[in-house]
């Protein structure tokens, strides 16, 4: 097969670039803008922040069910993001909870499928993905930085007098943009008609990923399995209350010095082969977790003034605590699940982790932040505490109970 060319990887870059640049223009100040636009109570924030988990759960049925089988990838993916960019309008334009909710869950049915959509797109136009993906998908990681500095230092959207002003609001009328920007721009994307055999009937343990069950018989893969359920419900507290956190202790521009977690992403994500080779899987993942401990008490005892530094390792802390636990643990699934299992391996742990784990996660978040409400705002470093303690059990009980293995890992397959 030819090579692929420039046109069409620069095409692949720029739906990556808008994709994650529509998620972080406004999922990361969503906790904040519920709290000041809408007042809504931390339980309420919660919710909103679960549309995301209630989206990885539903997404799979849509593209197992619809997109592998009636429609191209490309098209699919532009009705999606122009359906999202209305509601995304509307969801900037409300003020009332009640009416905010239906807008978001509706939004996160649309956004979440559309994750798998732009891999579908790019895996099968290009000639090579094992060389050419990571370059495309670099870009969404840049799309999500550059959302954050745009917020933060372009035009401040997330400033204290900003946000007293109700200026977060713009961030969703950016965002929805963005995704009829898109929208648009997936209809001159490659045409990738659908792989399914439609006359076949999909089954839901096909869709789900339930099929890859059968690998909890492995007692290695069934700790870690848990464990990754378990270490997800302290990874929404970060999701939901980081960036409110932030802003509530007078951190300026907390958005844009958020992407400081993305820019360690990608810097320990070109790491992680090393730390395979030479500390092995059980150890590499053991870094993951202690990074969640480490990161949680940095925030408790990190402060606007003279522990701002606290913070800012806190948040660089982000690519080992997502490189070395969530993708090392990708590439784990992928060596024991074989050819046959793979993608429903794939499935079984993105619906554990981004659906169950984080599900109950942002519910523990909202409830535990409500708790430790005050006049002034909230007892930060209690609520910080509790997912520190937590992670760092997780890690107690996987280090006991998981045993090393050697797994094959070729960075460029």
């Amino acid at each position: 097969m030819a090579a692929t060319s420039n046109g069409i990887k620069v095409r692949l870059s720029i739906m990556m670039f808008l994709q994650f640049f529509i998620w972080g223009g406004w999922f990361v100040t969503l906790g904040t803008f519920l709290g000041n636009n809408i007042n809504a109570t931390d339980g309420q924030i919660a919710q909103a922040f679960s549309t995301q988990s209630w989206g990885a759960i539903i997404a799979p049925f849509i593209i197992g069910l619809i997109a592998d089988r009636y429609f191209n990838a490309e098209r699919i993916l532009g009705v999606l993001h122009l359906l999202g960019a209305l509601l995304m309008y509307l969801m900037a334009n409300t003020t009332d909870f009640a009416v905010f909710y239906p807008y978001v869950f509706g939004y996160m049915i649309l956004y979440m499928p559309t994750l798998a959509l732009v891999n579908s797109v790019a895996f099968r136009t290009m000639s090579d993905p094992s060389k050419d993906f990571s370059k495309i998908r670099v870009w969404g990681t840049i799309g999500w930085i550059v959302a954050g500095l745009v917020i933060s230092y372009v035009f401040a959207w997330d400033a204290q007098a900003a946000i007293k002003a109700g200026m977060l609001k713009n961030t969703f009328v950016m965002t929805a943009i963005a995704s009829g920007l898109l929208g648009l721009f997936s209809f001159t994307l490659p045409k990738t008609p659908p792989k399914a055999d439609r006359t076949q009937k999909a089954t839901v343990n096909e869709i789900l990923g339930l099929d890859a069950l059968k690998l909890l018989k492995s007692r290695n893969f069934s700790v870690f399995f848990f464990s990754s359920v378990l270490i997800s419900i302290p990874l929404a507290f970060y999701y939901q209350n980081a960036n409110p956190f932030l802003t509530e202790i007078g951190v300026e521009g907390a958005t844009g010095k958020m992407t400081i977690g993305q820019v360690s992403e990608v810097l320990f994500m070109l790491l992680l082969p090393l730390f395979l080779k030479k500390f092995g899987i059980k150890k590499t993942l053991l870094f993951g977790m202690a990074a969640w401990v480490v990161r949680y008490l940095l925030f408790a005892y990190g402060n606007a003034d003279s522990g701002v530094f606290m913070l800012l390792i806190g948040i660089a802390l982000h690519g080992i605590c997502y490189d070395f636990f969530f993708v090392s643990g990708q590439i784990y699934t992928d060596s024991k699940a074989g050819e046959k299992y793979k993608s429903s391996a794939q499935g079984l742990i993105t619906l554990a982790t981004y659906g169950v784990g984080m599900l109950i996660g942002f519910w523990a978040a909202g409830e535990i932040s409500s708790f430790y409400t005050t006049e002034d705002g909230h007892a930060w470093q209690n609520v910080w505490l509790i997912p520190a303690a937590f992670s760092a059990l997780v890690f107690v009980i996987f280090g006991l109970a998981f045993k090393n293995e050697k797994i094959s890992y070729d960075p460029e397959a």
